[in-house]
């Protein structure tokens, strides 16, 4: 049975703050699969939720990614994606909305195209605001409160006698 959220249970998830390790990105192992690698990291966020980062890049055109932020409810095994972050490699047609775009866009899982009986995500704007992979998976972790630990100052006493 599909998994349907609101649009405010969405937001909830996507500003729900999602604590990482500082060494988080050296744990990311990408997997081989036909035609591209993928890889994926499970974070358990502030309020006890379950998410997943799942990247993908295709071994053949840089510009076709995706870096997603998905999450499992409780009580399911499926994985409901409520941002996937693509690349510029092919044209997406908002069916709704009838608007078409070739560029770099964030997917965003809405109600509406859920009651539709569409993938939860299918909605997406066309961006500037990443132009790489890398761009990319640094705008989702701003846009989705991915945090990395904040480094513990050393000791003022330290600083002072110069060690």
């Amino acid at each position: 049975m599909p998994i349907h959220l609101t649009d405010e249970e969405i937001q909830s998830l996507v500003t729900e703050p999602k604590p990482v390790a500082k060494n988080w990105f050296s744990r990311l192992k990408p997997r081989p699969k036909p035609g591209h690698e993928e890889t994926q990291l499970d974070i358990t966020g502030s309020q006890g939720s379950e998410f997943r980062v799942v990247i993908r890049k295709s071994l053949i055109n840089v510009l076709d990614f995706s870096v997603i932020l998905g999450c499992c409810p409780k009580g399911s095994n499926v994985i409901f994606r409520l941002r996937r972050y693509n690349g510029k490699s092919h044209e997406h047609t908002n069916l709704i909305e009838k608007t078409s775009f070739y560029d770099f866009h964030i997917h965003e899982a809405t109600l509406r195209y859920q009651e539709i009986g569409l993938r939860e995500d299918f909605f997406a704007n066309p961006t500037a605001r990443y132009a790489d992979l890398d761009s990319a998976i640094h705008c989702l972790m701003a846009d989705c409160n991915i945090k990395l630990p904040v480094p513990e100052p050393p000791p003022l006493l330290a600083l002072l006698e110069g060690k």
